[in-house]
Protein backbone atom coordinates (compact mmCIF):
# COMPACT_ATOMS: atom_id res chain seq x y z
CA UNK A 1 0.00 0.00 0.00
CA UNK A 2 2.76 2.46 0.94
CA UNK A 3 4.26 1.44 -2.26
CA UNK A 4 1.42 2.67 -4.36
CA UNK A 5 0.67 5.53 -2.28
CA UNK A 6 3.94 6.64 -3.50
CA UNK A 7 3.48 5.93 -7.11
CA UNK A 8 0.12 7.98 -7.31
CA UNK A 9 1.31 10.87 -5.15
CA UNK A 10 4.30 10.67 -6.68
CA UNK A 11 3.76 10.33 -10.51
CA UNK A 12 -0.08 10.98 -10.65
CA UNK A 13 -0.77 13.76 -8.08
CA UNK A 14 -3.42 11.83 -6.02
CA UNK A 15 -4.72 13.65 -2.63
CA UNK A 16 -2.53 12.89 0.22
CA UNK A 17 -1.44 14.58 3.45
CA UNK A 18 1.07 17.57 3.68
CA UNK A 19 3.74 14.99 5.07
CA UNK A 20 3.38 12.51 2.45
CA UNK A 21 3.35 14.98 -0.19
CA UNK A 22 6.78 16.05 0.94
CA UNK A 23 8.17 12.57 0.81
CA UNK A 24 6.60 12.25 -2.69
CA UNK A 25 8.97 14.97 -4.02
CA UNK A 26 11.83 13.73 -2.26
CA UNK A 27 11.25 10.35 -3.43
CA UNK A 28 10.98 12.16 -6.97
CA UNK A 29 13.86 13.93 -6.84
CA UNK A 30 16.11 11.06 -5.31
CA UNK A 31 14.71 9.43 -8.31
CA UNK A 32 16.37 11.85 -10.49
CA UNK A 33 19.26 12.78 -9.06
CA UNK A 34 19.96 8.52 -9.06
CA UNK A 35 18.60 8.59 -12.79
CA UNK A 36 21.60 11.23 -14.19
CA UNK A 37 25.00 9.41 -13.90
CA UNK A 38 23.69 6.45 -16.33
CA UNK A 39 22.58 9.12 -18.82
CA UNK A 40 25.85 10.88 -18.25
CA UNK A 41 28.33 7.91 -18.80
CA UNK A 42 25.90 6.49 -21.42
CA UNK A 43 25.91 9.67 -23.54
CA UNK A 44 29.23 10.07 -23.54
CA UNK A 45 30.77 6.39 -22.84
CA UNK A 46 27.43 4.73 -25.34
CA UNK A 47 29.57 3.87 -28.69
CA UNK A 48 32.28 2.75 -27.01
CA UNK A 49 30.70 0.34 -24.83
CA UNK A 50 29.45 -1.44 -28.21
CA UNK A 51 32.03 -1.25 -29.94
CA UNK A 52 34.50 -3.43 -27.41
CA UNK A 53 32.13 -4.76 -24.63
CA UNK A 54 29.07 -6.21 -26.87
CA UNK A 55 30.93 -9.34 -27.78
CA UNK A 56 29.73 -13.04 -26.00
CA UNK A 57 33.08 -13.18 -23.96
CA UNK A 58 32.74 -9.61 -22.32
CA UNK A 59 29.18 -10.50 -21.61
CA UNK A 60 30.11 -13.83 -20.24
CA UNK A 61 32.38 -12.12 -17.79
CA UNK A 62 30.24 -10.12 -16.90
CA UNK A 63 27.93 -13.06 -15.81
CA UNK A 64 30.40 -14.47 -13.73
CA UNK A 65 31.77 -11.49 -12.32
CA UNK A 66 28.38 -10.16 -11.42
CA UNK A 67 27.39 -13.74 -9.40
CA UNK A 68 30.25 -13.66 -7.82
CA UNK A 69 29.35 -10.48 -6.09
CA UNK A 70 25.63 -11.21 -5.71
CA UNK A 71 27.06 -14.19 -3.66
CA UNK A 72 29.30 -11.80 -1.36
CA UNK A 73 26.46 -9.08 -1.07
CA UNK A 74 24.02 -11.95 0.53
CA UNK A 75 27.34 -13.78 2.66
CA UNK A 76 27.67 -10.03 3.76
CA UNK A 77 24.03 -9.34 4.00
CA UNK A 78 23.57 -12.43 6.06
CA UNK A 79 26.21 -11.30 9.07
CA UNK A 80 26.11 -9.17 11.89
CA UNK A 81 28.62 -6.67 9.80
CA UNK A 82 26.49 -5.46 7.85
CA UNK A 83 24.08 -3.21 9.93
CA UNK A 84 20.92 -1.91 8.04
CA UNK A 85 20.96 1.70 7.57
CA UNK A 86 18.27 2.72 6.02
CA UNK A 87 15.04 0.49 6.14
CA UNK A 88 12.49 2.82 4.66
CA UNK A 89 12.73 4.56 1.17
CA UNK A 90 11.39 7.31 2.82
CA UNK A 91 14.60 7.83 4.59
CA UNK A 92 16.81 7.59 1.90
CA UNK A 93 19.08 10.93 1.51
CA UNK A 94 19.86 12.80 -1.42
CA UNK A 95 23.65 10.95 -1.50
CA UNK A 96 21.86 7.61 -0.96
CA UNK A 97 20.31 8.10 -4.28
CA UNK A 98 23.08 9.28 -6.06
CA UNK A 99 25.52 6.32 -4.95
CA UNK A 100 22.44 3.95 -5.93
CA UNK A 101 22.68 5.65 -9.07
CA UNK A 102 26.51 5.26 -9.24
CA UNK A 103 25.64 1.66 -9.15
CA UNK A 104 23.43 1.34 -12.03
CA UNK A 105 26.47 2.67 -14.48
CA UNK A 106 27.66 -0.73 -13.94
CA UNK A 107 24.17 -2.14 -15.78
CA UNK A 108 26.33 0.14 -18.76
CA UNK A 109 28.09 -3.00 -19.26
CA UNK A 110 26.30 -6.06 -21.01
CA UNK A 111 25.68 -8.77 -19.52
CA UNK A 112 24.94 -6.91 -16.29
CA UNK A 113 21.63 -6.29 -14.85
CA UNK A 114 20.08 -2.86 -14.07
CA UNK A 115 17.86 -4.37 -11.24
CA UNK A 116 20.71 -6.79 -9.90
CA UNK A 117 22.95 -3.65 -9.80
CA UNK A 118 20.97 -1.52 -7.97
CA UNK A 119 19.39 -3.65 -5.24
CA UNK A 120 22.64 -5.46 -4.63
CA UNK A 121 24.35 -1.91 -4.94
CA UNK A 122 21.99 -0.53 -2.66
CA UNK A 123 22.18 -3.53 0.04
CA UNK A 124 26.32 -2.70 -0.14
CA UNK A 125 25.09 1.15 0.81
CA UNK A 126 23.45 -0.22 3.97
CA UNK A 127 19.67 -0.07 2.25
CA UNK A 128 17.51 -2.89 3.42
CA UNK A 129 16.48 -5.14 0.96
CA UNK A 130 12.85 -4.39 0.38
CA UNK A 131 13.99 -0.67 0.52
CA UNK A 132 16.65 -1.32 -2.04
CA UNK A 133 14.27 -3.43 -4.27
CA UNK A 134 11.48 -0.58 -3.90
CA UNK A 135 13.86 2.36 -4.92
CA UNK A 136 15.04 -0.18 -7.89
CA UNK A 137 11.30 0.02 -9.40
CA UNK A 138 11.04 3.79 -8.96
CA UNK A 139 14.36 4.01 -10.86
CA UNK A 140 13.36 1.68 -13.40
CA UNK A 141 10.47 4.06 -14.20
CA UNK A 142 12.22 6.98 -16.35
CA UNK A 143 14.92 4.48 -17.23
CA UNK A 144 12.56 2.88 -19.06
CA UNK A 145 11.22 6.10 -20.26
CA UNK A 146 14.44 7.12 -21.49
CA UNK A 147 15.79 4.56 -23.15
CA UNK A 148 11.95 4.36 -25.22
CA UNK A 149 11.83 7.98 -25.85
CA UNK A 150 15.88 7.51 -27.70
CA UNK A 151 14.81 4.89 -29.17
CA UNK A 152 11.67 6.44 -31.02
CA UNK A 153 14.11 9.63 -31.49
CA UNK A 154 16.47 7.40 -33.55
CA UNK A 155 14.35 5.78 -35.57
CA UNK A 156 12.05 8.47 -36.13
CA UNK A 157 11.90 8.63 -39.80
CA UNK A 158 10.19 5.18 -40.07
CA UNK A 159 7.50 6.34 -37.51
CA UNK A 160 4.54 7.46 -38.40
CA UNK A 161 1.19 9.16 -36.43
CA UNK A 162 -0.93 6.24 -36.67
CA UNK A 163 1.90 4.20 -34.82
CA UNK A 164 1.09 6.07 -31.63
CA UNK A 165 -1.56 4.06 -30.26
CA UNK A 166 0.40 1.14 -30.41
CA UNK A 167 3.02 2.30 -28.36
CA UNK A 168 0.64 4.33 -26.36
CA UNK A 169 -1.17 1.06 -25.44
CA UNK A 170 2.02 -0.73 -25.30
CA UNK A 171 3.45 1.53 -22.71
CA UNK A 172 0.48 1.31 -20.50
CA UNK A 173 0.57 -2.39 -20.88
CA UNK A 174 4.08 -2.73 -19.83
CA UNK A 175 4.11 -0.57 -16.88
CA UNK A 176 0.72 -1.96 -15.56
CA UNK A 177 2.61 -5.33 -15.95
CA UNK A 178 5.77 -4.20 -13.85
CA UNK A 179 3.53 -2.65 -11.12
CA UNK A 180 1.90 -6.49 -10.66
CA UNK A 181 5.81 -7.87 -11.09
CA UNK A 182 7.39 -5.01 -7.97
CA UNK A 183 4.83 -6.05 -5.65
CA UNK A 184 5.13 -9.87 -5.83
CA UNK A 185 9.08 -9.01 -6.16
CA UNK A 186 9.11 -6.87 -3.07
CA UNK A 187 7.02 -9.77 -1.02
CA UNK A 188 9.60 -12.38 -2.36
CA UNK A 189 13.10 -10.79 -1.58
CA UNK A 190 11.78 -9.66 2.01
CA UNK A 191 11.68 -13.43 2.84
CA UNK A 192 14.15 -14.55 -0.03
CA UNK A 193 18.23 -14.41 -0.90
CA UNK A 194 19.29 -13.76 -4.73
CA UNK A 195 21.52 -16.38 -4.55
CA UNK A 196 20.20 -18.74 -6.63
CA UNK A 197 20.10 -16.14 -9.54
CA UNK A 198 23.77 -15.58 -8.54
CA UNK A 199 24.56 -19.86 -9.28
CA UNK A 200 22.83 -19.24 -12.61
CA UNK A 201 24.48 -16.31 -14.03
CA UNK A 202 27.62 -18.15 -12.56
CA UNK A 203 27.29 -21.18 -14.20
CA UNK A 204 25.69 -19.82 -17.62
CA UNK A 205 28.51 -17.18 -17.80
CA UNK A 206 31.37 -20.66 -17.78
CA UNK A 207 29.28 -22.33 -20.00
CA UNK A 208 29.38 -19.31 -22.50
CA UNK A 209 33.07 -19.35 -21.57
CA UNK A 210 34.04 -22.95 -21.71
CA UNK A 211 31.93 -24.01 -25.06
CA UNK A 212 33.64 -20.38 -26.88
CA UNK A 213 36.85 -21.19 -26.09
CA UNK A 214 36.73 -24.74 -27.10
CA UNK A 215 35.06 -23.88 -29.91
CA UNK A 216 31.52 -26.06 -29.70
CA UNK A 217 29.37 -22.93 -29.72
CA UNK A 218 30.23 -20.29 -31.89
CA UNK A 219 28.62 -17.42 -29.79
CA UNK A 220 27.05 -14.25 -32.04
Amino acid sequence: LALKGSIGASFFGMPCEDSERAQSWRLVLNVFTAFLPAVVLGLLFGSVIKRYLFHPIPVALAFVLGGIIILWAEARAASDKHPIRVSHIDRMSGLDALKVGLMQCFALIPGTSRSGATIIGGMFLGLSRTTATEFSFFLAIPTLIGAGAYDIYKYRALLTWDDLPMFAIGLLAAFGSALAVVHWLIQFVAKHSFVAFAWYRIVFGVLVLVTSYSGLVTWR
